[in-house]
């Protein structure tokens, strides 16, 4: 990357800075190859954080589908994460995760779960996992649910003899796509040898031609996972590689500390063959030190996030874009990657964070307001959908990671919480599902790949040209929503 123009004296944030169209070569956004390159299986450069209102095993298994890592949060006991990933470990890759409610299932029951947005569906089947196809009532259009009355059981409403299609005779997503369209349905059931095993709608079959999954060696989708650094680092580390976890996320709000180089140098030591992440830092200093202790992957980031009151509360942090650019730089030259960590409100901020050199990007609340997100969705007085987010240093956070603490030693700890205990997230109605918003950002970040005449992030990298801009220039690149 390089600076169009003066150079920078003070540091800077996303809003800041722009991209400067460069001679290119690159003529349509599918040449564009968006792989991080950072030693994990992810083939986008998009992180879902490892915060408990955005990361759990549903919305993990959908990004890892379409070629992201999701990053479960090390709040979970062991014996949950365990079990998280090994839910993740047994989705499936090529079709889509059946959402299965039984016959007398209410309407009210299903939008807690799933919103009345096209392209989407719920199987009604009888009994419990795993469902024969005699046991399948049919297929519910989602759509549905915006006509139905609340307390209607699904099994009322369902639509039967959906059609279905047998694993082993799915030639490609093409013919997939096909058979959906010509059977003029939303959504065909997936069966393998008599069994549920998936949905396919005619977007998701579309999708699988755009987007490569992120799995394992053995084929499985790929899942992160993170652990603090206090108590026993390395035996819980060591649990969650048994677990088959993909990616270890060693995480504390201020990385460059002893503790953090201590837990560090524990999980390293273990040689686990998996790549390390561990954060949060902003400075290149902090990169030395945390590779040095065995770190692979820098999470970079202190006090962007929209859930974060660090630097109101305590002036620490960094803006953003300056920090992702030093670390990057830093972790360069000793052969690790950066992961840019808060801040992205729009596809522009990804495409600002990959030009400063991160190899790829976390996102919390922007993904914590999807229907994969953990937690029911509610509606407010208005009748719009929301889910309900939290900073992970927050007082129901801290409830939350220290509730087997005796009273007494949790209130102190409750004392000194900090960041938003509670925040409505609103679902954005034509992108209410998170592979809406992958959707979304992927188109916007390739294109900014084509400006820069770049068909690979190393390469991006390289030619992104950053200029610096005045809030009013920042304020003059936003649709305008009505008319002047």
């Amino acid at each position: 990357m390089e600076f169009s123009g003066a150079q920078p004296t003070v540091d800077l944030t996303y809003s800041d800075v722009f991209l400067v169209p460069r001679r290119s070569g690159v003529t349509s956004r599918l040449q564009v190859d968006l792989a991080p390159l950072d030693g994990t299986p992810a083939t986008l450069p998009l992180v879902a954080a490892n915060m408990n209102s955005v990361t759990g095993p549903r919305i993990a298994a959908v990004l890892a589908r379409r070629g992201a890592l999701g990053v479960l949060p090390q709040d979970l006991p062991l014996q949950d994460l365990d079990s998280a990933i090994r839910e993740v470990k047994a989705q499936p890759v090529l079709w889509d995760t059946p959402l299965v409610l039984p016959p007398e299932a209410s309407v009210a029951d299903a939008l807690r779960l799933l919103p009345a947005a096209p392209g989407h569906g719920i199987v009604v089947a009888q009994g419990s996992a795993p469902f024969d196809v005699d046991r399948i009532v049919g297929v519910l259009p989602a759509t549905r649910l915006a006509t139905a009355l609340p307390d209607a059981q699904l099994g009322d409403l369902v639509h039967r003899g959906t059609p279905s299609i047998d694993a082993d005779d799915i030639g490609s997503e093409r013919h997939a796509f096909d058979v959906i369209t010509d059977a003029d349905v939303e959504m065909v059931t997936v069966v393998h040898h008599g069994h549920l095993v998936g949905t396919l709608s005619a977007r998701s079959a579309l999708r699988s031609t755009l987007y490569a999954p992120a799995v394992d060696a053995d084929g499985r989708l790929a899942v992160a996972a993170a652990v603090g650094i206090n108590g026993d680092v390395a035996a819980k580390a060591k649990a969650l590689a048994a677990a088959g976890v993909d990616v270890l996320v060693v995480d504390t709000a201020h990385g460059h500390q002893e503790g953090m180089l201590r837990a560090l140098r524990a999980v390293a030591d273990l040689d686990l063959g998996l790549p390390i992440v561990a954060g949060n830092i902003v400075t290149a200093d902090g990169v030395v030190d945390l590779v040095d202790a065995g770190a692979t992957i820098l999470k970079v980031g202190v006090g962007p996030g929209a859930m974060c009151t660090t630097r109101m509360m305590t002036a620490v942090g960094r803006p953003q874009f300056s920090a992702v650019l030093e670390t990057a730089q830093a972790a360069r030259e000793v052969g690790a990657h950066v992961w840019a960590d808060g801040g992205v409100r729009y596809p522009r901020d990804v495409a600002l964070a990959l030009a400063a050199g991160a190899a790829s990007v976390m996102v919390g609340s922007w993904f914590a307001g999807t229907i994969e997100a953990p937690g029911e969705l509610q509606r407010d007085a208005e009748g719009r959908l929301f889910k309900e987010s939290w900073g992970m240093a927050s007082t129901k956070a801290v409830q939350a990671r220290f509730g087997r603490l005796d009273p007494y030693e949790r209130a102190r700890k409750e004392l000194f919480a900090e960041g938003i205990s509670s925040s409505k997230i609103y679902l954005d109605p034509l992108r209410p599902g998170v592979e809406d918003l992958l959707d979304m950002i992927t188109s916007g970040v390739r294109s900014s790949f084509t400006y820069a005449g770049a068909s690979s992030v190393p390469e991006f990298h390289d030619r992104a040209l950053v200029g610096l801009q005045s809030a009013a220039g920042y304020e003059e690149g936003k649709a305008l929503p009505v008319s002047w």
